[in-house]
């Protein structure tokens, strides 16, 4: 957690700028706490198999970051309208609710930017990069899936469905990122095919 926080630190926009309350509030909801399941996931799957796992990093800020991007959605009035999230305001009731989705907005596309951003800066052999190529590949499918799995989970709020479609709700909403975090650790280590199969 503390590795973690300390990398998110360092993509904290703190310039004085037109969009700085934008800025703070999107800061406001990645630095608000939360376990960092997700990144710690992505490293302990890369430790795996290699130990430098400074060498992960900057996928595993990327998916805490789409993480809270999904929770300020998650808490609108369009949503679930709740007013708290680790025991302080949402973000849409600390700025308001434009400021919130757009704070989510931001976060989705920094994500974005922190990856495509090391894989157009760094120099990196032909496997390597590949695996990276990969990884961001499965990171934009699981977004989408997620998406989708908050999107059918909303619609069927408060009616009666079947197993299989809570199921589909979960393997999507929640577990499209889960499986994400495991699979890019092993990918970005290099692991065998057999072995990303079996995590």
């Amino acid at each position: 957690q503390e590795i973690v926080n300390n990398e998110l630190e360092k993509y904290i926009r703190k310039e004085n700028c037109p969009e700085k309350i934008l800025n703070e509030s999107m800061e406001y909801s990645l630095m608000a706490g939360g376990k960092r399941l997700r990144p710690i996931l992505v490293i302990a799957t890369y430790e795996l198999f290699k130990k430098d796992y400074k060498n992960c990093m900057s996928y595993a800020v990327a998916i805490e970051m789409v993480h809270n991007f999904s929770l300020i959605h998650d808490d609108l009035p369009g949503i679930d309208n709740d007013d708290f999230r680790h025991g302080k305001l949402t973000n849409h009731k600390k700025f308001n609710e434009a400021t919130a989705i757009l704070a989510g907005d931001g976060l989705l596309n920094q994500a974005y930017i922190i990856i495509s951003d090391e894989i157009f800066n760094k120099n990196m052999e032909s496997q390597d990069l590949k695996n990276r190529i990969r990884a961001f590949n499965e990171f934009t499918k699981a977004v989408d899936r997620m998406i989708a799995g908050e999107y059918i989970d909303t619609e069927l709020e408060g009616k009666e469905i079947s197993e299989k479609l809570l199921e589909y709700i979960h393997v999507n909403k929640t577990g499209a990122l889960l499986k994400l975090c495991v699979r890019m650790g092993a990918i970005i280590a290099e692991a065998s095919e057999v072995d990303i199969e079996r995590l």
